[in-house]
């Protein structure tokens, strides 16, 4: 099975004699998550992961801040991904449509990774230790999406009908990968794109503020 980003594992779990073990954040996110489903996200220890891979527990943390950190991956590029598919959408397309023609696209992945990002959205939406963490990444995905919504309406970030357009994307997204997640033949891509779509139906035909 491929890494979880699809990214070349390197050295991992074989021992070379006199030459340090090698490894890779994909390597590390691999051997994490298969650690996960053995023993458990909290029964799980940086420390164990470190020994799966065969590095030290500093070697661990040069790849990542904290075990959660593994968790979410290249979240901060995936952020700027998500920001440049709302940047570069057409400004006369209808603004939801927009919004979930980006997010729908910034969920499409590689059928090799899929299984990997299945585990990653389980240990995300139902490990509640890495509840608290979701929030504040949520909060950041979050932020891009009303910020899309305050340019396209000619209001402030700071008005109540970007925030609300921003958390109820945000919702019908997470309810999407519940819904997903529940149903191992159910396709993510449409899942979102209806989920979205059934939003945008109470925001259609808004008036920009002139």
């Amino acid at each position: 099975m491929e890494s979880p980003r699809g990214n070349a594992v390197v050295s991992v779990g074989s021992a070379r004699t006199g030459r340090p073990r090698a490894t890779s954040r994909a390597a590390l996110e691999r051997l994490g998550f298969e650690l996960f489903a053995r023993r458990g996200f909290d029964d799980t220890t940086v420390d164990d992961i470190a020994a799966a891979a065969g590095i030290g527990r500093r070697t661990f943390f040069r790849y990542f801040a904290s075990k959660n950190d593994l968790v979410w991956g290249d979240f901060e590029d995936q952020l700027t991904r998500l920001e440049s598919l709302l940047a570069a959408a057409d400004p006369d397309r209808p603004m939801m449509d927009a919004v979930r023609e980006a997010v729908v696209e910034f969920n499409r992945f590689d059928p090799a990774v899929v299984p990997w990002h299945r585990q990653r959205m389980t240990l995300i939406l139902r490990v509640p230790t890495l509840q608290a963490d979701s929030a504040v990444r949520y909060a950041s995905w979050r932020v891009l999406v009303t910020e899309f919504a305050a340019r396209r309406l000619g209001r402030p970030a700071s008005d109540m009908l970007p925030r609300l357009i921003g958390s109820t994307v945000l919702a019908a997204c997470v309810t999407a990968y519940e819904q997903w997640l529940a149903d191992e033949d159910a396709d993510l891509s449409t899942l979102l794109d209806l989920a979205v779509r059934q939003l945008a139906d109470g925001y259609r035909d808004l008036p920009p503020r002139g």
